[in-house]
């Protein structure tokens, strides 16, 4: 490794070249990890003075990394919680505003846009598809997590005097209806006018269900701790597919953040927070349940053990939120088990 004047000076002309191949980039982030913090690299430091240098065309901003392989979505929440400084403060006398914090694919966010105008409701995202359009905070924001991985930047947002507003995530339809809901009572929409607005969405979304629902109904479903999705997950699962939950784990349990998908999950859900791996294995193959979600490093050996699973990671990076996607998230866990009857035959 080399030495922190050194590491500063390859830094500086690894982002210079950068710069120059892509003029384009206007917000940078750079990413402490294990070597960096080893060498005592100041990356804070680094990114004023590069913002210094290629400002005001070009931000560059800091997060750590380091520790981030507890659960990969850390990654996200760190990044945002670090832009949230960066977000312009809102007029005092600015009208109550909504914004919805996490990333999101833009099929799904121009849904959610479409839901929001039609409820009349004005509604920014976070983060904003381009760094130059970073929306308004101030003590008339409220915001909708629509990760339940964001306990840093719910932290940040509060700190600058927005306001989250308790709901369940927008997974499944009763996700996505509570969701909804939850920013229709803030800005004083009829109930009556909201339901007007869903119901085709909500029809849709129910016929998508249907069909995975016929051939997940009662079969037992084990969550290893991985994305932090899991809570809400298994709401969807016991909810709107009538699958049993065995065991729910994750790896953090915000229960401030998690209170809603809490009181929506079974009564004898048994939940675990953190990764002991060694016990969950052995509840896990002492169950025999029909179908397991875990990582990469576990789904291969269990598949070896004849267990059928479903990789996590797959739940972060397809699109699952909203009305529309909520047959394409039942089919997600249909799927395995459709290939195990396959390769059985």
């Amino acid at each position: 490794l080399a030495g922190p004047t050194d590491a500063n000076d390859g830094l500086e002309r690894a982002v210079g070249r950068l710069l120059a191949r892509r003029p384009e980039v206007k917000l940078l982030f750079l990413v402490g990890s294990c070597p960096s913090e080893v060498i005592k690299l100041d990356l804070g430091r680094a990114a004023a003075r590069l913002s210094q240098t290629y400002g005001p065309a070009v931000r560059v901003l800091s997060y750590s990394g380091s520790g981030i392989e507890t659960t990969f979505t850390q990654g996200e929440d760190a990044c945002l919680a670090a832009l949230v400084p960066e977000l312009p403060p809102a007029p005092e006398t600015a009208a109550r505003s909504l914004l919805v914090v996490g990333t999101l694919p833009d099929v799904v966010e121009d849904q959610f846009q479409r839901l929001f105008a039609a409820l009349g409701i004005p509604v920014a995202f976070f983060p904003a598809r381009r760094a130059g359009s970073l929306p308004a905070l101030g003590s008339n924001t409220v915001y909708l997590l629509a990760q339940p991985f964001l306990a840093a930047t719910g932290q940040a947002l509060d700190e600058r005097g927005a306001t989250r507003l308790a709901a369940p995530f927008p997974l499944g339809v009763e996700g996505t209806r509570g969701w909804l809901a939850a920013a229709a009572q803030a800005f004083a929409v009829a109930p009556e006018h909201l339901a007007q607005v869903v119901a085709p969405a909500e029809q849709r979304a129910r016929t998508a269900l249907s069909q995975a629902r016929a051939r997940l109904a009662g079969k037992r479903i084990f969550f290893f701790p991985d994305s932090q999705l899991e809570v809400p997950l298994g709401r969807f699962v016991a909810r709107e597919l009538s699958m049993e939950l065995v065991e729910v784990g994750t790896p953090y349990l915000h229960r401030d953040h998690l209170a809603a998908e809490l009181a929506m999950l079974p009564a004898d859900t048994l939940l675990s927070e953190g990764q002991d791996v060694e016990r969950q294995l052995d509840r896990c193959r002492a169950a025999r349940p029909d179908l397991v979600v875990c990582g990469l490093g576990l789904a291969n050996p269990l598949e070896v053990e004849g267990f059928t699973t479903k990789w996590s990671i797959e739940l972060v990076f397809t699109p699952i939120h909203g009305y529309e996607q909520a047959g394409d998230l039942a089919e997600l866990f249909a799927r395995p088990l459709v290939r195990r009857a396959r390769l059985e035959v």
